[in-house]
């Protein structure tokens, strides 16, 4: 039967058409291939022998208002292995190298097994020169292993600042589903601060560097000789509104203590100091942090991690008279000629005292001498209600909204408070302390320098913020960053007739007549909140000059007694620094020759 099918002429013909159809077919393809498409196969098969080698950006770094660099970039070596070339059995060499712990490495692959085996992972940033001359000597027994060189944060300006920078950190799983695919796992972050808050800004766009490699993944030479490299781009400049001289001058006024201090300029909300205190140092967070380093920091009784500028909440003392004043005035209820009698206390219900009896004064001497007593009868004729939406306008009992995030909000009672914890018939006796910032009010130091800057700017400025914005790299123009303005909507009279009493706090016969100044004039409030676990808490508020505010300042000191006391001088001295400064620096000059005098004449004993 075979032999008649294949004997057929017909059949034969068929068979020998489709043959040779087959291999006219096969034979176009290879053409097609090797000739017409040879290009683009070529492109594909190298795609198989080329390694993108990612290039980190330079992220951006930070100005104070002079230009000034407070933050910067420095070098810093990164070993990393890729784990599809890897071999686990180099873990307990390398960890040695490394002076790390057993299963240092098995945990770091453990963790970032869910990412593709051809991304490189970081082990250890940081790595001195002695471990990368180790590893340059044995590469050829170290498959998979290669190190970087990154730039890590440094701090030239001598600027603690770490509450208000924040500081990078490796990203976490969690932050890597949320991102669009720019991060990989081992990539640094801002975090907290405003390192956080603009890191868009700040990280730049990466770069790939793409070079051959042999079937062992070795490398053998750029590809197409880097004309398809990718050049990263540096991330932009931030331009802070900080100075570092005051900056300076507030952290080393804190050495010590505990508390804040922050320094707006009123007219634009632009921070010009922020210090929490006690705080920490940023280097330690700028390679590997070591768990004894975080252990003593998060254990620390005086909690240094605690940003106490935005964070802290007490009551504010007698700082808060200024907002009864001016709710008062706004309202109506008393002009300037306006008098209470203080014999020395004050009765509704019970009986409240004045730290002195100062007779019949008006509202800005009641300013001035800081009586009770006067303030005890205005909360009555304002209301709680309107008291507290007065306090509302100046940014009491809600968020500011700066430019590093964590924040709280305070709080300033009302009716509905004191009805739910008391009942519909609560004791209105409650009221007289608020008038003087006790009781219920709580506020953060922010809050007060915010209060403060609006007071002297006569009820205008913008939200308060640390970054002014960024430098175009084309340009070399700052691009400012668009805030919030503010408005408390209140009369211009009203802020002259609260400012005379601040003035005579400080010019006159007031309660800060120490930090007076002959160079110009500040106007000010003393305050002390009372503490029930220990030592008051000191307070001042201030701005300068009297005449034409450049910087409003909220300083808070906790457990050390009288704001006029502690609070005040650590003011004037972020005052001095900011508004003297070429003054200061001109008497420190004037002094060097002196005292290069003695040093020459000088004769020493044996």
């Amino acid at each position: 039967m075979r032999t008649k099918f294949f004997a057929s002429p017909t059949r034969r013909s068929i068979i020998f058409i489709l043959i040779a159809s087959v291999f006219s077919l096969f034979a176009f393809r290879l053409f097609q291939m090797q000739v017409v498409q040879h290009k683009a196969y070529d492109e594909k098969s190298a795609g198989n022998s080329i390694k993108a080698m990612e290039q980190t950006p330079l992220r951006g770094v930070f100005l104070d208002r002079n230009g000034k660099v407070l933050v910067d970039n420095i070098p810093a070596y990164t070993l990393r292995v890729t784990p599809v070339d890897y071999d686990t059995s180099l873990n307990k060499i390398l960890e040695t190298i490394l002076d790390a712990e057993p299963g240092y490495i098995s945990r770091i692959l453990l963790n970032n097994r869910i990412y593709s085996k051809y991304v490189p992972i970081r082990i250890k940033r940081g790595i001195s020169f002695e471990v990368v001359s180790w590893l340059e000597e044995n590469e050829q027994h170290l498959a998979g292993v290669d190190y970087i060189v990154e730039m890590q944060r440094g701090y030239p300006g001598g600027i603690m600042g770490s509450h208000m920078f924040g500081y990078t950190k490796e990203i976490s799983p969690q932050q890597l589903e949320k991102e669009n695919g720019y991060y990989n796992p081992g990539d640094y972050v801002g975090h907290n601060g405003i390192e956080k808050t603009y890191e868009h800004v700040l990280r730049g766009e990466k770069g790939y560097n793409y070079v051959l490699v042999d079937s062992k993944r070795k490398e053998i030479g750029r590809y197409k000789e880097g004309v398809r490299d990718e050049t990263s781009v540096k991330g932009h400049d931030l331009m802070l509104s900080i100075d570092a001289d005051a900056q300076l001058v507030a952290e080393h006024e804190f050495i010590g203590k505990r508390g804040a201090l922050v320094a707006i300029e009123p007219a634009t909300g632009e921070i010009i100091a922020l210090v929490s205190a006690p705080d920490y140092d940023l280097n330690e967070f700028s390679y590997v942090t070591s768990r004894e380093f975080l252990s003593k920091l998060y254990n620390d009784p005086d909690k240094p991690s605690f940003n106490r500028a935005t964070m802290s909440v007490k009551p504010p003392g007698s700082t808060y008279k200024i907002l009864s004043a001016v709710a008062a005035l706004d309202m109506g209820v008393i002009t300037p000629q306006t008098t209470f009698f203080c014999g020395g206390s004050f009765t509704f219900g019970r009986s409240f005292k004045c730290h002195g009896a100062h007779g019949s004064v008006n509202v800005i001497q009641a300013i001035e001498k800081s009586c009770n007593v006067f303030f005890y009868n205005l909360i009555y004729k304002i209301g709680l209600d309107k008291f507290e939406e007065y306090s509302r306008r100046f940014g009491f009992s809600g968020k500011t909204g700066i430019d590093i995030g964590e924040e709280a909000p305070g709080f300033i009672p009302k009716t509905d408070y004191f009805v739910k914890r008391y009942g519909e018939k609560w004791p209105r006796s409650i009221m007289a302390s608020l008038a003087i910032g006790q009781g219920e009010v709580s506020v953060t130091p922010l809050q007060l320098a915010q209060y403060t800057a609006l007071i002297a700017n006569n009820g205008k400025s913008f939200t308060p913020h640390i970054a002014k914005g960024y430098a175009d790299d084309n340009t070399k123009k700052l691009i400012p960053f668009n805030f919030n303005k503010l408005n408390v909507n209140i009369r211009q009279e009203v802020f002259d007739i609260v400012k005379q009493g601040m003035y005579l706090v400080v010019n006159g016969a007031g309660t800060a007549t120490h930090i007076r100044m002959t160079e110009l004039n500040i106007s000010g409030k003393t305050g002390t909140a009372q503490n029930p676990h220990g030592k008051d808490h000191a307070l001042f508020i201030c701005f300068a000059p009297s005449e034409n505010p450049k910087i409003a300042v909220a300083v808070v000191v906790e457990n050390v007694g009288f704001g006029a006391t502690h609070a005040a001088p650590i003011a004037k001295k972020v005052i001095e620094a900011y508004l003297l400064k070429d003054k200061l620096k001109q008497k420190d000059e004037m002094l060097l020759p002196k005292i290069d005098d003695k040093i020459a004449g000088a004769s020493f004993a044996d």
